[in-house]
């Protein structure tokens, strides 16, 4: 991708445009969910609390199987483990609520019919892993990350560039929540505390990668107001900052592409070749790096360069005036 120039700037219309098709749907969905669910995602067992189930069969079990019994029964979302206790193997499901004795028996009866006899050790009821209060915290230190995000990105830099980071970063988490919004209504996809480790690792992915971009900018700013020949008409002109950040995107472009695809492949492979417990975790992840480097490259920079153009044209119109 050496020597690769694309005008990214002039297109960003259609960027922003594209942004926008990827977010409304989700928003969309979020308020959808809000009022099916009472939550902008559907919530799972770690934020509703639920019931844990230790059986020991009488043959090894494949945890596949006891998975498709409990979507069967209606306990969509479980969590299914295998552990040893005292040396003897135990299936640790971890389901929704059982509320009435007649689900727990239709529930055994299932899994003595498809998988084999079995001996219950413990049914317990749980409750939520992650409650009301640790949420809030949760969200509060979200917001003060977020906010030292705004102030140090604009000591180092500018405002400008803080507030446009912060745009693209939100981009992103919308994307995701938005996706996974409309799965949990059509699909019943749940999220749990893995979703969130997966937000907020995307959210460092995308100021990272964002970041990079925007250091190259500031770097090439010396070079505005600076004369260039145009390659096909030979006429000189002075480079806008619209020029230079359209340059500095694509000095980087290679990077991002190529930093983000070694992510990808390695996220696709765990999503097809690794474990069910994992799987939405790393989808989760999979949307939010794509998102995040989109974001970057066509979102932030172009957003920036809108910025200044709105900022240039207010100083000069009073000047005229």
């Amino acid at each position: 991708m050496k020597g690769i120039n694309v005008d990214i700037v002039k297109y960003r219309k259609w960027w922003f445009g594209i942004s926008l098709l990827l977010t409304l749907p989700g928003l969309i969905g979020i308020i959808w969910s809000c009022a099916v669910f009472g939550s902008p995602l559907k919530p799972g067992i770690d934020f509703t609390g639920g019931s844990i189930l230790q059986y020991q069969f009488d043959k090894p079990v494949e945890l596949d199987k006891v998975r498709n019994v409990l979507e069967e029964t209606g306990l969509t979302g479980s969590q299914v483990q295998q552990a040893f206790i005292s040396g003897e193997e135990v299936i640790v499901m971890r389901t929704k609520a059982l509320d009435d004795e007649k689900q727990k028996r239709s529930l055994d009866e299932t899994l003595t019919k498809e998988i084999g006899h079995f001996k219950p050790l413990s049914v317990d009821k749980v409750t939520a892993t992650i409650g009301p209060e640790l949420l809030t915290n949760g969200l509060i230190a979200l917001f003060l990350t977020l906010g030292m995000m705004i102030a140090y990105i604009s000591w180092r830099y500018m405002f400008d560039y803080a507030f446009c980071a912060i745009v693209a970063l939100f981009h992103d988490v919308i994307v995701l929540c938005g996706i996974y919004a409309v799965m949990g209504l059509w699909i019943g996809t749940e999220v749990d505390s893995l979703f969130i480790s997966a937000v907020l690792t995307v959210i460092g992915f995308s100021v990272h990668d964002t970041i990079v971009v925007f250091d190259r900018i500031r770097e090439n700013a010396k070079f505005v107001g600076s004369k260039v020949k145009n390659k096909e008409t030979g006429e000189e002109h002075k480079k806008s900052f619209g020029d230079v950040a359209n340059d500095s995107v694509n000095q980087t472009l290679a990077r991002s592409i190529y930093t983000s695809l070694t992510v990808v492949f390695t996220l696709a492979a765990l999503y097809f070749l690794g474990g069910v417990t994992t799987r939405d975790f790393v989808l989760a992840m999979l949307i939010g790096v794509i998102s995040g480097t989109y974001s970057s490259i066509f979102n932030a920079s172009c957003l920036l360069v809108y910025w200044r153009e709105k900022k240039q044209t207010a100083r000069v119109q009073p000047a005229k005036a």
